[in-house]
């Protein structure tokens, strides 16, 4: 036992092996430098097998400061890199180094205005500080250039697009446009839809590209607004595309547009990697001929092959899930690049959106049709099985269809593939045939026998949807009432909203039941309960945020623009925010950055190769 005393106070030094070495080592009354793990034991500041080395003032250069702490690795300690080695290793890097040799990249007029250290400074004391105070003021800066650089690059690229990136001029509303909206649109449009039809068709009409997110809820009419837009790319000589991620989504929107203009002189068809050859081969006609009016599909429609007459506007639905160079070769279907509504049915938080999707145009849908219920939430353990099943029944009594879902999770493909058999045999056991009929939907299917079990369960005669994560996106059955999630504690919230938003599509009262085992996390429970208190997927997918990080929620560490060092978006929202309007700001007075007083901005972002994310496919 030791004592080590400084002007805060006095801590004890506690060995329980090497103490020999210690007491040799250790001489009283001489300054040392001490690191290690602080706890109390019987109410003193205790430390247990500290690192401790002679203090020696030359060493660091005469100066006091606070010393930092660095993470290591087994193998980095094995070569005896441990984190006060790389402590060591930094302070004779800085040491060898100056401030013209990390040169300021904020205006001076920044640096004035938000009173931050010189970057020099920064660097310095976010290793090395005097006290808590500068180490306070070296993390504020350097957030903010993260931040900022990444709001800059993106405001730049959005600015250049606008003036530079030509695009189709649909300069008129025509007749198959106005002929859907005034005899075929199957219900009223809500003001939100109207609105962002206003700024596709502003932005459609400017001869400049388009490139706009369309955000909205579950069920809040994305489809009917990507449709109109496409009616008017029509009315004004034009082909377009919507691509979808799976056969089972693609298939679902070539039903519901197909059905919605089947009494229009508007052909549309459906391309996926399972379409028959001698159907390929008509489809591959009918598009370089300039017949078909609106090509759905799968990635298939990327293919070379895929020839377009006037392909003037592109709709990606879930665009996360596929590549950034898959999502570039629409851009050479055409002499010019079409217009591009990019859609999503998961909700974005703004603070996420307006990083990892800055430089795309944003439209939101944040109402639902009229009509519709809220759906009712419950979280059920295992043991009330019994029961969830007797409500199934009673609603299955009423007409109406159920779904139960089971977790994929890619790295346990085949553990998942026998739970839901399990869970099959199971449901059969609850809902014996003849009275009962399943369908069964998981991604070991071929698509012809996935498709056909969709239909029956679309068409009722199926009751019960037995499934993977499949039927997230795209299945649209009014009928059903009742979603059973099983294992609901192994999805992430947004998930789970997306899965819920298969029910409550008709005009009845619909449930989502969240079942999981009798034993799970805190932090599973809190996740449940947020979604049992609300419907609303965008205070959900806040939350999701909250408690997961940005990770890489929506793919969106594909754009860089999520991997700052310090930063973080949930944490720093009012230092992001700040940073957008800054960056916004200049951009707007500066697009090029010609100004002499942004020289260093435009240095600093000229200097960071590789940097810049792909500006027209986001």
């Amino acid at each position: 036992m030791a004592h080590l005393q400084d002007d805060s106070g006095e801590i004890e030094l506690a060995w329980f092996q090497g103490i020999s070495w210690v007491e040799k080592m250790l001489e009283s009354g001489k300054p040392y430098l001490v690191f290690g793990k602080a706890s109390f034991f019987n109410g003193k500041v205790q430390m247990v097998h500290p690192e401790i080395e002679p203090y020696t003032p030359e060493k660091r250069g005469g100066k006091k400061f606070l010393e930092p702490i660095y993470s290591s690795t087994e193998k980095l300690k094995a070569r005896g890199l441990n984190g006060r080695a790389l402590g060591k290793l930094t302070f004779s890097l800085l040491q060898q180094l100056s401030a013209k040799d990390l040169p300021e990249n904020l205006t001076a007029a920044i640096l004035t205005e938000y009173r931050f250290a010189q970057r020099w400074d920064a660097y310095c004391n976010i290793h090395f500080p005097a006290s808590e105070t500068q180490h306070l003021h070296a993390v504020r800066r350097l957030k903010f250039e993260e931040f900022f650089f990444a709001q800059l690059r993106l405001g730049l690229l959005r600015s250049t697009r606008h003036r530079f990136s030509k695009g189709w001029v649909f300069d008129k509303v025509g007749a198959l446009f106005n002929s859907f909206y005034s005899s075929y649109l199957p219900f009223s449009l809500t003001n939100a839809q109207k609105r962002v039809l206003k700024e596709i068709r502003k932005d459609a009409g400017t001869g400049k590209q388009m490139n706009r997110l369309l955000q909205g809820d579950v069920g809040s009419g994305k489809t009917i607004v990507a449709l109109l837009s496409m009616l008017i790319a029509a009315d004004n000589g034009f082909q377009s595309v919507l691509m979808a991620p799976t056969e089972i989504l693609a298939t679902q929107h070539y039903n519901g547009i197909a059905e919605l203009v089947k009494n229009m002189p508007v052909q549309v068809a459906l391309l996926t990697g399972s379409s028959s050859a001698k159907k390929r081969k008509k489809i591959l006609h009918d598009a370089e001929s300039g017949i078909l009016t609106i090509l759905v599909g799968t990635h298939a429609v990327i293919e070379d092959k895929v020839i377009f007459n006037n392909l003037g506007f592109a709709v990606i639905d879930e665009q996360h899930k596929f590549g950034v160079a898959q999502r570039a070769r629409l851009w050479n279907k055409n002499t010019l690049p079409p217009h591009v509504l990019v859609m999503t049915a998961t909700p974005i938080p703004r603070t996420l959106a307006l990083t990892a999707y800055g430089d795309l145009d944003y439209s939101l849908i944040d109402e639902l049709p009229p009509g519709r219920q809220p759906i009712t939430t419950v979280h059920r353990f295992e043991n009330k099985r019994p029961q969830v099943m007797d409500f199934i029944k009673e609603e299955l009594g009423k007409g109406r269809q159920a779904y139960v879902v089971y977790p994929l999770i890619e790295e346990s493909s085949t553990l998942d593939y026998e739970n839901l058999m399990k869970g099959f045999e199971e449901v059969k056991s609850f809902f014996p045939e003849p009275k009962y009929w399943i369908s069964m939907v998981h991604g070991r299917q071929k698509a012809d026998q996935t498709q056909t079990n969709m239909d029956r369960f679309i068409s009722g005669d199926t009751q019960i949807m037995v499934s993977t994560t499949v039927i997230e996106v795209g299945v649209n059955v009014p009928n059903a009432s009742v979603m059973v999630i099983e294992s609901a504690e192994k999805f992430g919230l947004s998930q789970l909203h997306q899965l819920r938003g298969r029910v409550g599509r008709g005009s009845e009262q619909s449930f989502c039941i969240l079942l999981t085992g009798n034993k799970i996390s805190s932090e599973g429970r809190e996740r449940l309960k947020i979604l049992c208190e609300t419907n609303d997927g965008f205070r959900v997918a806040e939350k999701d945020l909250e408690i997961r990080g940005p990770g890489d929620i929506e793919g969106t560490k594909q754009s860089g623009v999520l991997n700052f060092k310090l930063a973080n978006i949930v944490t720093d929202r009012a230092m992001l925010e700040v940073s957008k309007e800054l960056a916004s700001r200049i951009v707007d007075q500066d697009p090029d950055l010609l100004l002499p007083e942004n020289l260093p901005l435009k240095n600093f972002l000229l200097s960071q190769k590789g940097k810049t994310p792909w500006s027209k496919i986001s």
